[in-house]
């Protein structure tokens, strides 16, 4: 039985990620102070044997016996980064040092969940690995952008100099089931607004690009990452690579739902990227990974969610069409 430490593990895509892992027949043990995670996301898991969870910050240090960990640790939404982007960064470069650490004296292998913001307002489309990158080291989502790079940094340092077993994923656009109603992410937003009949609030003009992978297709890539070959040590995509418009999402949930609301246009927020889309031939030819899950399909898992969570809350939404 492999022992497993999931840090962020409360949070969207890690306690699927636990849950996943536990299936697999694994004892898994979740890390999570709750900054951004929620009990309910484990509620589900809690009376499983091989399940523990740890109400702990990566800031401060841990240590435990573990085989794997994957570090998810860090408000991912630009709401939530926001917040707080002094904590933000300390969570990414503090905690992964912490769980570097960890992965050292135990001799554990570690992946680090790095993100498709490293890559910025990227000038390079669709975004291979190798590019470096166009960030804005002193903007407002600098905290979440700079912190990311630096982890990568402790990281592939720790591989070298340390000889740490290690993984590096970049995760693009991901939703699906269990997406937090108030994180303010894009698919999140656009659903809520549709099904409670409120105008779906869009920046910019809409024509910025973004690619959208379904939960379960990040995951297994994620998966399949920590248990590729050992010298698969060097960053790589997990992500959709089907671009879509801003507008275009909008107007399809919009279709989806059969809603009435209207698009809302914004001023565009600073240092939004125009374009978001991965080049995954790197998974392709490492992990023999690619997304499975149409958007269409996705969706409506998702805006069926929605429409459980929005019951729950005895708010108004549109009725589902026939």
């Amino acid at each position: 039985m492999t022992r497993i430490l999931v840090t962020g593990g409360a949070g969207f895509l890690g306690a699927h990620l636990c849950e996943r892992l536990l299936d697999m027949g694994n004892h898994v043990t979740c890390l999570d102070n709750l900054h951004t995670g929620a009990r309910q996301n484990i509620a589900g898991l809690l009376a499983n044997p091989r399940f523990e969870f740890v109400e702990h910050s990566v800031i401060d240090a841990f240590d435990g016996n573990f085989d794997e960990i994957y570090n998810l640790a860090c408000p991912a939404s630009p709401q939530h980064y926001q917040r707080d982007p002094v904590y933000t960064f300390k969570t990414s470069v503090i905690g992964t040092l912490n769980m570097l650490e960890l992965a050292r004296r135990r001799g554990a292998k570690l992946l680090q969940a790095s993100t498709s913001e490293i890559y910025g307002d990227p000038l390079v489309h669709p975004q291979k690995e190798n590019y470096w990158g166009n960030v804005n080291t002193m903007g407002v989502r600098s905290c979440y952008d700079e912190g990311k790079r630096g982890a990568e940094t402790l990281v592939s340092d720790f591989h070298r100099f340390h000889g740490v077993n290690t993984r590096i994923v970049r995760i693009f656009n991901t939703y699906g089931p269990g997406m937090n109603p108030e994180d303010g992410r894009v698919v999140s937003n656009f659903i809520i607004q549709a099904l409670t009949g409120k105008d779906i609030t869009i920046y910019g003009d809409g024509s910025q690009t973004r690619s959208f992978c379904y939960r379960d297709d990040l995951v297994e890539g994620i998966i399949g990452l920590m248990n590729a070959p050992d010298h698969v040590t060097f960053p790589i995509n997990i992500g959709n690579p089907v671009e879509i418009t801003v507008r275009k999402l909008a107007e399809t949930v919009l279709a989806m739902i059969a809603s009435k609301s209207r698009i809302d246009f914004r001023p565009l927020p600073e240092d939004d990227p125009m374009q978001r889309c991965p080049d995954v031939s790197r998974a392709r030819e490492y992990l023999g990974w690619e997304p499975k899950v149409p958007l269409q399909e996705g969706l409506g898992n998702t805006i069926e969610y929605f429409r459980q969570i929005i019951a729950s809350r005895s708010i108004p939404s549109v009725p589902k069409t026939a």
